[in-house]
């Protein structure tokens, strides 16, 4: 999974790999310089940085399962955001939404590389080469973008327990773990901010774009509760998962202090069943899957 920073960002999405072709390729001396597109491949890219202490470690069933579940959350949430990119309200929002993206990007790719360790799968076998049935995403995170309000209400919700989450991960005893969240909660914090500004930007703008935001909050609040639900997974990684139950609270704070100023309230809807820890999805997913996976398998081995 490889991806480039938006142009003009002003911000480097170090979670995101730049492309880079070959030692020499822009040099007309050398042999490359024959091909203006270089030789590129995942190969190429190091992600040294976010896996700090993984060196002769595999993940074990467990871990590669709960990095998994951490993984496929941020994968398909940046999958997700890719499709606004030119669809926004504003360039800015093009830049700013791509840039999160890239970040999420970044976070998917040390996790699932982390977690393919554990059986020899990359990060790209997991991505494009696993079902639906596979993937361990919330349900959260599938939910369809539908117009920017909703897509925000999603953020908000999604930025908000992942910061909790990466801020708690910091201490987990398994040192590659602790490594991808100290390096994602600087960046999930950029995204927090990011959504409570457009919270309250749309809550306290127009009848129209307020109209919008009660309704978002409405139709994402729903999928919320399963992303604090503890899985049997979790007994067995005291120490090294989070345990989710416990980033409630802190989850809860903000959002309570963010609807306050945006004059909105938890709607009391009811609540899915979830399930997509376990396998069991939201009917979306398969569609975002299909668009996400179509050129890996048609093209199988395919480089550029």
């Amino acid at each position: 999974m490889t991806a480039t920073s938006a142009p003009g960002s002003g911000r480097n999405p170090s979670g995101g790999a730049h492309l880079s072709g070959p030692a020499g390729a822009n040099d007309p001396g050398t042999a490359e310089a024959a091909d203006p597109h270089g030789d590129v491949t995942v190969e190429r890219v190091k992600l040294s940085a976010e896996l700090a202490g993984a060196e002769g470690r595999a993940a074990t069933a467990d871990v590669a399962e709960y990095a998994l579940w951490l993984g496929d959350d941020a994968l398909i949430l940046s999958q997700q955001l890719g499709a606004w990119v030119a669809r926004a309200p504003e360039i800015e929002e093009d830049v700013a939404l791509a840039n999160i993206a890239l970040d999420l990007l970044g976070h998917a790719r040390s996790l699932l590389r982390y977690a393919g360790t554990f059986d020899g799968r990359s990060e790209d076998d997991l991505a494009y080469w696993r079902d639906e049935p596979q993937f361990r995403c919330a349900w959260l995170f599938a939910q369809p973008n539908g117009d920017f309000a909703q897509t925000i209400a999603r953020a908000l919700a999604a930025s908000v327990y992942h910061f909790e989450l990466y801020s708690a991960l910091q201490e987990s005893s398994d040192p590659t773990l602790a490594a991808i969240a100290a390096k994602a909660v600087k960046e999930v914090e950029y995204h927090r901010d990011h959504a409570v500004q457009w919270t309250l930007r749309l809550a306290d703008g127009t009848d129209e774009s307020r109209r919008r935001m009660i309704r978002a909050v409405r139709d994402v609040w729903p999928y919320v509760n399963e992303l604090f639900r503890d899985e049997p997974l979790i007994d067995r990684l005291d120490g090294v998962a989070v345990r989710p139950s416990t980033l409630r609270s802190g989850f809860d704070a903000v959002v309570t202090a963010v609807f306050a100023e945006a004059d909105l309230e938890v709607p009391e809807a009811a609540v899915s069943s979830g399930g997509g820890r376990r396998g069991v999805h939201f009917p979306a997913l398969g569609f975002l899957l299909a668009e996400m996976q179509v050129l890996a398998r048609q093209h199988e081995g395919a480089t550029w």
